[in-house]
């Protein structure tokens, strides 16, 4: 047994390089696991920034200069994110107290509503079906209450958390994308001279990554804005809420398009009910789901490694795991990366055993 295990370590750490992945690896898991949330900012700023090193990139392939094109993006991007935080925020927030405090008269809507079922369709749902029913969703409107309840004793770090975010946040996108030669130069002097794969791997990695954040952030702008249009068109309440949800779900792949179904037809059905109306809403925003993957998805991420959907949501339940929102976010590049350096590991080929 000790001999195979002496075996195993010959072939798969012998090498020096593979021993400074190994290292790298470490050093990345342990600061990662015990200072996510402190450096939470600089995570941002740095999804932020891959975001938008593909906007200076374009630029300077119709040579613009760099400081130029970067001064031009960000200034771009700090007026979007002005918008974001000091307008849209205010109206989610304002869309969600709204919702909250109107969600028991559409649960008591709701009811008279799933009441009437019994007399419409009696061979299909019972009176007893439907008390039970509705005591369920008594039940869950009481739980989510306490959970509202319990989220906003936390609302003063919350505001303080997002006021640090506001001035941080963009100060570190602006010196990430500036200096970002600086920077990379000053972490690869930390390494030995000879680190080949590493650079390998990070340059794969670099390309997935920036291409990955990229597609994901247009993905969520595109499907959130086609499920607004339709909406307020229909004028469905709460439509700028449900349309962010909906953008929002696409960054959990498979899970995210089921969970976000609930609200949608919970708002269409209790302001509407089993009507027309309510089954237009329903069927626009299964096209949007369809269109999301079966046309959407393979355009934006079709220079992405393939991985299998098992694969898939191993990584988002794993990484989100450990590192909650950005670990499902990053969930597919980060399997990419497992991936990546299971096939460029390096290792000794012989393997005997005599």
């Amino acid at each position: 047994m000790l001999n195979v295990i002496q075996l195993w370590f010959h072939r798969y750490f012998s090498d020096p390089q593979a021993v400074l992945l190994a290292i790298l690896l470490l050093a990345s898991f342990t600061i990662l696991m015990t200072m996510s949330t402190m450096l939470a900012p600089v995570f941002v700023s740095l999804v932020l920034a891959y975001l938008l090193e593909g906007l200076v990139k374009n630029l300077q392939y119709w040579r613009v200069p760099r400081f130029l094109a970067v001064f031009l993006v960000f200034s771009t991007f700090f007026t979007f994110f002005v918008f974001i935080m000091f307008v849209l925020m205010p109206v989610l927030s304002y869309q969600l107290s709204q919702f909250v405090q109107e969600s028991p008269h559409m649960v008591a809507r709701g009811q008279e509503l799933l009441k009437q079922l019994p007399e419409r369709y009696p061979n299909f749902i019972s009176a007893e079906q439907t008390d039970s029913l509705i005591a369920s969703i008594r039940s869950s409107v009481k739980e989510a209450g306490q959970i509202v309840l319990s989220h906003s004793i936390a609302f003063i770090p919350a505001v303080i958390t997002l006021i640090v975010y506001t001035v941080l946040v963009p100060l570190l996108v602006f010196f990430f994308l500036k200096d970002k030669r600086i920077l990379l130069n000053w972490i690869v002097s930390f390494l030995p001279q000879e680190h080949t794969v590493a650079k390998k791997i990070w340059k794969e990695m670099d390309l997935q990554m920036g291409n990955y954040i990229r597609g994901k952030v247009y993905e969520i702008f595109i499907i959130g804005t086609f499920t607004y249009i339709p909406f307020a068109f229909m004028k469905l309440p709460y439509a700028p809420l449900l349309a962010v949800l909906v953008g929002l779900s696409v960054i959990i792949p498979y899970i995210g398009a089921v969970v976000v179904t609930f609200p949608v037809v919970f708002v269409a059905y209790f302001t509407w009910g089993l009507g027309s109306d309510f089954f237009w809403t329903v069927g626009i925003y299964l096209a949007i789901q369809v269109f999301d993957g079966n046309i959407l998805v393979p355009l934006l991420f079709s220079e992405a490694v393939n991985l299998h959907p098992v694969a898939i949501i191993a990584a988002v339940l794993v990484f989100g795991g450990l590192w909650g929102f950005w670990g499902v976010f990053f969930a597919i590049p980060l399997a990419t990366l497992v991936k990546a350096l299971l096939r460029a590991w390096p290792r000794t080929e012989t393997w005997n055993t005599t």
